[in-house]
Parts: structure tokens; C-alpha cells; sequence
């Protein structure tokens, strides 16, 4: 009969397990069906930052599948207020359900490059336009919005 005994230090013993995990997450993705594969697969970030140009801002709106005008219909710098009444809240609302926030951008002033809509998927909504707002260089929020009447208004997002 033969015995072998051997010393496992902590490091070897914490590298041992953690490779062993590994190797039980991997089966496990491996073995599940491919939709579901998919479905968890890490989405594309969208890029906010390095918004220099008007091509940049077009390239962000296409991001999320809109087709603009190339030229802006309207740029206009505004200054956020230092306090926000109920619609500036409720906009700021909208803004937070897209991952961006306004309230770190009080008293700043900022610019809204407005830009008309060609493949909004419902004809009946009129003209449709993108507004989007920088500062410094960054996107922190805008809209897609109907110009009509009673109108409509909701994020970057086609699903929103």
C-alpha cells in the first residue's frame, strides 16, 4: 500500500478552488441552450463621451437606431436651473430611467442640439424630433419628442 501526503498551503488551496469554479461556470454556460446564451450576453455600451462634433451627435442618436437630418434644426445653450419645479422633476425622471441625471448639472449651462426624426415607426406622430444635451463634451440626457399638440415625449431608446 502506498501514501502520499503533501502540504497545501492556503494560495494553492484558494487557486485549486478557484479553478474549479471556473471550470463548473463554464460547463454550466456551455450547457445551456444557445438562446439563452444569447440572451445574457453582455449589450453594447452606448458612447456618451467625446461628443465633439455633429457627426459624434448623430452617431449617438444612431446608436440607439435613429435616423436624423445631418444638420441640427435648432442649437440653443440653456442653463439648467438651480432648482427644479415639478417639470423639470418629472423631465429629470425620464432622464434618470436612461442611466443620466441631471441634478449634478444645476446652474450649469449646457447646450441642446435639436435634431427632426426620418424613421420614427409611427406615421401619425407628426414631426418628431431628438434633443440631446451636452456638457463639456458629453451627452447627459435629451428625448425623442412629437412637436404636435399633446404630443408625446420619451427617451433615446425605441423601447421606452
Amino acid at each position: 500500500m502506498f501514501v502520499i501526503s503533501m502540504k497545501l498551503g492556503k494560495k494553492k488551496l484558494i487557486a485549486i478552488i478557484a479553478v474549479a469554479v471556473l471550470l463548473v461556470v463554464g460547463l454550466v454556460w456551455l450547457l445551456m441552450p444557445k438562446d439563452v446564451r444569447e440572451d445574457t450576453a453582455p449589450v453594447a455600451k452606448i458612447k456618451t463621451t467625446r461628443i465633439k462634433e455633429n457627426a459624434d451627435r448623430i452617431a449617438f442618436l444612431n446608436q440607439y437606431g435613429w435616423e436624423v437630418v445631418s444638420e441640427p434644426a435648432e442649437i440653443v445653450e440653456v442653463t439648467v436651473p438651480k432648482e427644479f419645479d415639478d417639470v423639470y422633476e418629472n423631465y429629470n425622471q425620464l432622464q434618470k430611467q436612461q442611466d443620466f441625471d441631471l441634478t449634478k448639472y444645476r446652474g450649469k449651462r449646457i447646450k441642446r442640439y435639436t435634431y427632426e426624426v426620418t424613421n420614427y415607426p409611427d406615421a401619425d406622430a407628426g414631426t418628431v424630433v431628438a434633443n440631446v444635451l451636452i456638457y463639456k463634451d458629453k451627452v447627459i440626457g435629451g428625448d425623442i419628442c412629437s412637436t404636435q399638440l399633446g404630443g408625446f415625449m420619451h427617451g433615446f431608446s425605441q423601447d421606452s
